[in-house]
């Protein structure tokens, strides 16, 4: 505790900071409903798809960590008014793009504000409220509006979509900005205390690009969209970038970040669960989605409903996952709830969305509680074994695995149903070569294809892709089912390390 009386406006600077978190939030799963809209609108192939999607997440895992360390430098209050004014300018330039590169643009501009604003608003909490109790309080708060706003995404996107063209999930970012930038202009103090020294530029360009690059080379890989040789080239470019960036971290007298965060177990097994976690969801609410509407013949909306109990509880966990660890621990809180989400997506995988009970609507509900569970418990993992001197560099950290996860746990999953659903689509006869080549990649392509077919064959194939996806949805499932079992014993083992160390060190 410190001798000055804590900020008498700190809960209206906390508010105010909220706010600005939250269109970031929603951009990351505003668009999982927009997709078959959007494809439709602005002839986007598949490709193009994936880009829109997921340029956003991946620019930033590569952005948050330099963005956090230049705010230390020169302050938080100014790196998050120039984030909120370029993400304003960005949403508008998205709203209108008229076709997807115009669109991808924006979307990377939407990336770059959004990574000024995440660290920030951890700065700022964290220098806010010097009390523990307060700043614990604050943190689940945060954490509340974050799980809350990426599951609201969908349903907002719904409603927009069910009464305005596409470009309005990006519009509504705009109202919210003209309300947060003046707030947070007269609110945030004028003075802060900042790092001294200059802000390694060539660290942070090494650390972008070979993030990025890696990153890129693992979603093409996967995706099988470029010849092997390039995505080799890619990865062995990235994987170099990232061993200087580590060289230069530690030889250098003022690294701008401090690698020795990585030797504690209880920060990796945060940054395993984070990049897990959040890719686990990501990918879920994107496949299911997909389902709803294409399979189920649902509107975006009914879609955004329907995955409610994933966000009514999600939206909770955060509060409850503080008092959970303090009361039993975070070993066994966390490896519990990873243990329930193992479950609960075995569950999904098995049964009928066609005839939902009360069945679909408990194991969404359970999915959604479990993760968020496991996502505070990440938190609480990194955060508790940082010093306040180092909170700042373990913030951005743990938002990167957030944001790397749910990039590649959209790729993964996307890429992953492409092969599946490739496997599983068996076209009326007749369907020629190229539209059924086309048809192969996604259930969208189904559609698309549809669309130049006689009505007979057109109706075919799309019950062929209704029954491909179905097939498809069960075995993406059951694989994030196993790949959470395998999650809950390694950190198991993690935390039980951090405990011997902790116990060490008293």
């Amino acid at each position: 505790m410190s001798a000055h009386s804590p900020d008498p406006r700190r809960w209206l600077v906390l508010l105010a900071v909220m706010l600005a978190f939250l269109p970031v939030v929603l951009d990351m799963t505003i668009l999982h409903v927009a997709v078959p809209t959007l494809t439709q609108a602005l002839e986007a192939s598949n490709t193009q798809v994936l880009w829109i999607i997921d340029i956003y997440p991946l620019l930033m895992a590569g952005l948050l960590v330099p963005m956090g360390t230049l705010a230390d430098r020169v302050g938080n209050r100014r790196i998050l008014l120039t984030g909120l004014t370029v993400f304003c300018l960005a949403s508008a330039l998205a709203a209108f793009a008229p076709n997807a590169p115009m669109l991808i643009t924006a979307r990377m501009l939407l990336a770059l504000g959004g990574a000024m604003i995440m660290p920030c608003v951890l700065g700022i909490i964290r220098r806010t409220f010097e009390d523990e109790g307060e700043r614990g309080l604050a943190l689940g708060l945060w954490g509340t509006v974050g799980a809350a706003g990426a599951a609201v995404g969908p349903l907002i996107g719904g409603a927009l979509l069910g009464h305005f063209w596409w470009g309005s999930v990006f519009l509504i970012n705009i109202p919210v900005m003209m309300i947060v930038l003046p707030a947070c202009w007269l609110l945030l103090p004028r003075r802060e205390e900042i790092t001294p020294g200059p802000w390694a530029i060539g660290q942070a360009v090494l650390l972008i690009l070979g993030m990025i690059a890696t990153v890129y080379a693992i979603k093409a890989g996967l995706a099988a969209k470029q010849p092997m040789a390039v995505v080799m080239l890619v990865l062995a470019i990235g994987v170099i970038l990232l061993s200087l960036f580590v060289r230069t971290q530690l030889r250098s007298p003022a690294p701008m970040l401090d690698l020795s965060l990585f030797s504690r177990p209880a920060i990796v097994a945060g940054i395993i669960m984070a990049i897990v976690a959040s890719g686990s969801l990501a990918g879920v609410e994107l496949t299911l989605a997909q389902e709803l509407q294409y399979v189920l013949g649902k509107t975006p909306f009914q879609a955004g409903l329907f995955l409610i109990p994933i966000m009514a509880a999600a939206a909770l966990g955060g509060p409850v996952a503080g008092w959970l660890s303090g009361r039993f621990g975070l070993r066994p809180v966390a490896c519990l709830s990873l243990a329930i989400s193992a479950g609960a997506l075995a569950g999904l995988a098995v049964t009928d969305f066609h005839d939902p009970g009360l069945t679909v609507p408990v194991l969404l509900a359970a999915l959604g509680l479990a993760l968020s569970i496991g996502l505070t418990a990440s938190s609480i993992a990194i955060m508790g074994a940082a010093d306040a001197s180092e909170a700042g560099a373990a913030g951005s950290l743990e938002a990167t695995g957030y944001e790397l996860g749910s990039g590649l746990g959209i790729t993964l999953f996307g890429v992953f149903m492409s092969v599946v659903f490739g496997r599983h689509l068996v076209l009326p006869s007749g369907v020629p070569e190229g539209l059924a080549d086309q048809a192969s990649h996604s259930i969208g392509d189904v559609y698309i294809i549809a669309q130049q077919l006689g009505a007979d064959q057109a109706a075919a194939a799309i019950a062929a892709g209704k029954a491909a996806f179905s097939a498809t949805h069960s075995v993406l499932l059951t694989t994030a089912a196993v790949l959470m079992g395998l999650l809950t014993a390694l950190v198991y083992f993690l935390l039980a390390q951090a405990r011997g160390t902790a116990a060490s060190h008293h």
